[in-house]
């Protein structure tokens, strides 16, 4: 089954892995911690604590969790990530494979929830985006601080980059960005030289402004109480290029 503009209903499943590790080897690392800090500074938790990273990736975040005396685990989709997570020293047995849409935990397993890095949104329907939030209320105990790192969608429509050309250890990439309805599309095409075919994989990320993002998790019980425009804690502005909504459960 296809989205809009071809892009595969689920394509997650196919651009998270070789190719995006290829692409994006080695993630800001500097940024992940001062994001696990914001958390950890605002949240309140303590040692021994068991925290969520939902969608975790490569586990940048997921060690700075655990380095803090947290009990954090790691909960991805995709296998090569999680392999790649299973390299970091510290992770050891706190990787779940899993669908955010259907966690396997029991209800209220952990005492906090981290979802960085624009991890939210990825599905074909709104209605699976708000399963992905009911599900995080399910797992969480009552007055659980959560953070949720999304993009600024007002910022990424005034701001897209159309098109970018680069490479991966000589191979081309071209990537083409377009905001349809109220998605944001991204099309990767990798190689394709020499009259061979090009790899194309897909993004595809709904844009929630703040204010709806707000209501749509307060309608789950999940209530947003700060709102940052970046990992330093700068409050957000119109003009800031993220939306960290800090919060906790109902």
């Amino acid at each position: 089954m296809s989205g809009p503009t071809g892009a595969p209903a689920e394509w997650f499943r196919e651009w998270f892995g070789r190719a995006y590790l290829e692409l994006y080897p080695h993630r800001d690392e500097e940024e992940a911690a001062r994001a696990v800090a914001l958390y950890r500074e605002r949240a309140g938790l303590g040692a021994g604590d068991r925290v969520l990273d939902l969608a975790c990736g490569a586990g940048r975040h997921l060690q700075r969790l655990r380095a803090a005396g947290l009990r954090a685990v790691g909960i991805d989709l995709s296998a090569p990530l999680l392999d790649a997570a299973r390299t970091r020293p510290g992770v050891e047995g706190s990787l779940v494979r899993a669908d955010m849409r259907g966690l396997p935990f029991a209800a209220g397993t952990f005492d906090g929830l981290v979802n960085f890095f624009t991890s939210f949104g990825y599905f074909l329907t709104p209605e699976e985006d708000v399963e992905v939030l009911r599900e995080i209320r399910r797992v969480l105990r009552p007055g659980a601080p959560f953070l949720m790192d999304y993009l600024h969608s007002a910022w990424v429509i005034d701001r897209l980059d159309p098109e970018s050309v680069g490479e991966i250890n000589g191979t081309p990439v071209r990537q083409t960005r377009w905001v349809e309805g109220d998605q944001v599309f991204k099309r990767i095409e990798i190689g394709g030289s020499a009259g061979r075919e090009p790899e194309v994989y897909h993004e595809r990320v709904r844009l929630y402004s703040p204010d709806a993002l707000r209501t749509l998790l307060r309608e789950q019980g999940l209530e947003a109480t700060n709102a940052f425009g970046g990992y330093d804690g700068t409050p957000f502005r119109s003009d800031s290029a993220r939306l960290l909504l800090l919060g906790r459960t109902r």
